[in-house]
């Protein structure tokens, strides 16, 4: 008995998967973290997306201010 027979045997014994696991997504995840919404355009950001870029967003896409696209409590405070 070769190598190879101990390795498929041992295989066999342990059951469960016989390859490489399923591939995880985080595509779920990920669009269920888009959670913060421009007013103006609804464009979606992440929730962890800090204040100044939907600041940068609200001055450079729309010329207006943040308030004026976001709530008050939107973005992380960096």
């Amino acid at each position: 008995m070769g190598n190879g027979a101990k390795a498929q045997q041992k295989r066999e014994r342990k059951g469960g998967k016989s390859g490489p696991g399923e591939a995880k997504s985080q595509l779920k995840s990920n669009a269920a973290a888009l959670t913060i919404k421009c007013k103006t355009c609804f464009q979606s950001f992440q929730s962890t997306t800090n204040r100044k870029m939907l600041g940068d967003h609200a001055t450079n896409k729309h010329g207006k201010q943040f308030e004026d696209c976001f709530e008050a409590d939107d973005g992380v405070a960096r």
